[in-house]
């Protein structure tokens, strides 16, 4: 709805502070009063900026009205850049393209993010009865599906605050270390430059394209509730949070495939830790961190462990949504999966440019994709939780802090796995890394300065560039000197390059972040 369109229908053209605290217009507005009349209803969420209006399901028959009202704030200019601004049929092709392509967004691109996996897997569905031979509701949840009931999740899953640590009993203000609680973040990690590596001219970021959504794609995550068992056996297959200790794993010596390879290890992150600092003793990791000791060629041995024995592989068809829609509106920026690397390189300089309202759309996918994985483990708006405050969140089912570890854990690994083969292959060390960002010290400006093809190909198992989940793109370059230099001027020397690598500029909040 535009200002003019709101106008037209008694509607104010921007909400109150009072309104935008409460996130919608009061129920007593008269739009409100005629809507209930006519027989509409409203979600719970009420007549806010991203307000659905529908009446009940009669037999096969619905109807549903989706309102975008951007004077409203529905489109945050994080996810959806100008789109507020432009005019009526420009943005009506955004949200159009973004609709047909990912799903009619319901809120924020992470609410909608959130709403693609339940639409994608719903968690009931329709049985005939034999005696009437009607339609009726299943009495069970549908197969793969998380359910209708939300499920508690293991204490060492729990972020702070969460209801289950009550039982805990722990001392106020306790802060829960690695072996009380699971810390599957992505990486900020950085180190000082090697003398070596000062003689170069240039740092080269790249960047992993759709780095969460390709670690969702085939990962196997818990659907129910998890079981807590004493000195299990580690199962690779199992969904899982494990207490086990790592801090034996050397980095200086790991199998990379089938052969055993020496690195110098202290030029690598350590791949269980999000700020790469060595553990050092018992930890709470996801399966796939431990999965991964085992792959690098370490023994394991968990004395504590909560499994989930009803698991599934619940995110392949959101991956493959947002994947296939992600590929198709770069295809339409001139960016396709079959480009040679220096053509793709090319092609993606300044690939927004060439048509800015698909380039927002490319924007909204990927907040899609970090958005709804964020709000498996939403928490509460504001300071934090307190006792006896209600909480929101844990009462829908999609609330699953293990299932979002799970992906980060799988995220993390997958890059930490082509750090070490790069390294394997070209004794080149990553300076910094941030989420899905590595920064390379290079002779040249390009990654295929530092990238080992070799008549086109890649190394294999190592980094690629190119368009699609899980390939790199060149994220920017700048020079060895710049980067002392930030260093110096704020007394900072593992400052993380990876943030600042794309434009260059470091400010001291970025700096204090």
């Amino acid at each position: 709805l535009t200002q003019a369109a709101l106008e037209r229908y008694g509607l104010p053209t921007e909400l109150s502070a009072q309104e935008r605290d409460a996130g919608r217009i009061p129920e007593a507005h008269k739009v409100i009063k005629h809507l209930a009349r006519a027989e509409w209803k409203l979600t719970k969420r009420g007549f806010g900026p991203w307000a659905r209006i529908y009446r009940p399901a009669t037999g096969s028959e619905r109807a549903c009205v989706q309102l975008c009202i951007p004077s409203w704030n529905a489109l945050d200019t994080r996810f959806w850049g100008e789109a507020a601004q432009l005019p009526p049929a420009e943005l009506a092709r955004v949200l159009g393209v973004y609709a047909s392509r990912v799903m009619t967004p319901r809120g924020s691109t992470a609410v909608t993010g959130l709403e693609l996996m339940t639409a994608l897997h719903p968690p009931t569905h329709a049985v005939r009865d034999e005696e009437t031979g009607t339609l009726r509701q299943a009495d069970t949840k549908t197969p793969g599906s998380l359910g209708t009931d939300p499920v508690d999740c293991a204490p060492c899953e729990a972020p702070d605050g969460h209801p289950v640590l009550n039982a805990l009993d722990l001392p106020r203000f306790h802060v829960r270390g690695p072996a009380e609680k699971l810390f599957e973040e992505a990486y900020d990690w950085a180190r000082p430059m090697t003398d070596a590596e000062c003689t170069l001219r240039h740092l080269v970021g790249i960047d992993v394209n759709m780095a969460f959504a390709a670690g969702a794609n085939g990962l196997n995550v818990g659907l129910g509730e998890p079981t807590r068992v004493t000195n299990p056996a580690f199962d690779p297959k199992l969904p899982g949070s494990w207490l086990v200790d790592l801090s034996h794993v050397d980095l200086s010596r790991v199998k990379a495939g089938k052969e055993w390879v020496d690195l110098d290890g202290s030029l690598l992150p350590s791949p269980f830790t999000p700020k790469g600092d060595h553990p050092e003793g018992p930890a709470w990791y996801a399966t796939p961190t431990v999965a991964y000791a085992q792959e690098l060629g370490y023994d394991v041995t968990p004395t504590e462990a909560y499994v989930r024995y009803d698991n599934g592989r619940y995110l392949d068809g959101w991956y493959q949504r947002l994947r296939d829609a992600y590929l198709a509106t770069m295809a339409d920026l001139g960016v396709t999966a079959d480009l040679p690397p220096e053509d793709f390189l090319t092609a993606m300089d300044g690939y927004k440019d060439h048509d800015p309202e698909l380039g927002i759309v490319i924007t909204a996918i990927k907040a899609t994709v970090k958005g709804g994985l964020g709000k498996l483990r939403e928490r509460p708006r504001g300071e934090g939780w307190r006792p006896g405050e209600r909480w929101r969140a844990l009462e829908r089912p999609t609330w699953r802090p293990d299932i979002r570890a799970a992906v980060i854990s799988r995220t993390r690994i997958n890059l930490h796995r082509k750090i070490v083969k790069h390294a394997a292959f070209t004794s080149q060390y990553p300076i910094a890394v941030l989420s899905d960002c590595v920064v390379y010290a290079a002779d040249g400006p390009s990654p295929l300065d530092f990238l080992p093809y070799r008549d086109g190909k890649p190394l294999p198992g190592g980094f690629k560039l190119g368009i699609n989940p899980g390939l790199v793109k060149h994220e920017g370059t700048q020079t060895v000197l710049w980067g002392e230099g930030v260093r110096e001027q704020f007394d900072a020397p593992q400052l993380n390059f990876a943030r600042f690598i794309k434009d260059g500029t470091v400010t001291d909040a970025d700096n204090g972040e």
